[in-house]
């Protein structure tokens, strides 16, 4: 019975992973003969997973879509368990799992029965996390999941968005992707209305179903979708831009400068380059600063004055607070200051 059950699992997973089997390859997967493979489909049905089967040389074996499939081994607890612990993997950006929690949420609250899906919501209302940033994005699961499936389904996502000073605009995209950081979460999609891509916090989309209809894919912005989110945020978004050597391997940069903050790029063993973004080139100097490396401004030029200019504001600061210190410090005696009634001279005379 347990052989029997591990076949039937493989024999699940195999139809989850590809479109079409059939019965001679499921077989030789397995290492069943074609009679077993049609009896382990029976049985798959009888427990309510949707295979279908095409008869003739060219048919196969399809799993079905559409059909509410029921938890094979997972008992109650078991299923409730996996579901809080996706959540929490989802909504707070665990590192490396993250995407592939959502991707496993989403499969999982398909299955779930309705009695479950009632205590999974519960002890997530109830439940207050402790985010490990108090700049963590706090987005709800719920959007992450639903994300997730119009990018899977590929259908049209219509959705309120609230820009950086609170004003919202109704939006429909074509969504292609979820990028996930360790504080939040970002949209890569089409915009239908403005005819270009776009990248839109996950945190500010507020989705308004009904979702559709389906479209056919575009080909993405950039292969690299995870360099494209970065470039954006961090820099596409503000005004002033600059280009900065630092004088630090990449490797060492790449520990304290996120990918929100900006883009590194290798240039020798001991330096690399960032491109980044800020509000104006005032707040770019602050910026910089606080990374705490050994700089040179590459682009632009006129960076190097906010930064002359800022130089002479600290000097100046320092020179105040030196002269005020010398001010407030009390004088010591010396052989120069007398106290009133003693004699200029001592000794016998």
């Amino acid at each position: 019975m347990l052989e029997t059950s591990a076949r039937l699992l493989k024999l699940l997973s195999l139809l989850q992973a590809h479109r079409e089997w059939s019965g001679s390859d499921l077989a030789s997967r397995l290492g069943v003969t074609p009679r077993t493979v049609r009896r382990d489909v029976d049985r798959l049905r009888e427990l309510g997973y949707p295979v279908n089967a095409s008869p003739g040389t060219g048919g196969g074996y399809q799993l079905g879509v559409g059909a509410e499939m029921p938890p094979l081994l997972l008992d109650d607890e078991e299923a409730v368990a996996v579901a809080v612990g996706l959540r929490s993997a989802a909504g707070q950006g665990v590192e490396g799992i993250g995407e592939t929690s959502v991707r496993a949420l989403a499969k999982l609250e398909q299955v779930l029965p309705n009695r479950l899906r009632r205590r999974v919501s519960t002890l997530n209302a109830f439940t207050v996390p402790m985010l490990r940033s108090p700049q963590a994005s706090a987005v709800d699961p719920s959007v992450l999941t639903e994300l997730a499936g119009v990018c899977r389904d590929s259908e049209r996502l219509r959705f309120e968005y609230r820009d950086h000073s609170g004003t919202s605009t109704r939006r429909i995209v074509e969504p292609h992707r979820l990028v996930c950081t360790e504080r939040r979460w970002y949209l890569v999609a089409w915009d239908v209305d403005r005819g270009d891509w776009r990248t839109f916090r996950a945190d500010r989309i507020t989705p308004k179903p009904p979702h559709g209809p389906r479209f056919e894919p575009r080909e993405p912005p950039a292969d690299d979708l995870a360099a494209y989110v970065s470039k954006g945020v961090s820099t596409r978004g503000y005004d002033a831009h600059a280009t900065i050597r630092l004088h630090v391997p990449l490797a060492e940069a790449e520990q304290r400068i996120s990918p929100s903050a900006g883009t590194l790029e290798a240039e020798t063993a001991s330096t690399c380059v960032l491109h980044t973004g800020a509000l104006s080139l005032d707040v770019m100097v602050i910026h910089v600063m606080l990374m705490g490396y050994e700089f040179e401004v590459l682009a632009p030029d006129e960076l190097n004055e906010h930064i002359t200019r800022s130089r002479d504001l600290l000097t100046r600061a320092l020179e105040r607070a030196a002269v005020s210190s010398d001010a407030d410090t009390p004088r010591t005696p010396d052989d120069g200051d007398r106290t009133p009634g003693t004699p200029s001279g001592s000794g016998a005379g």
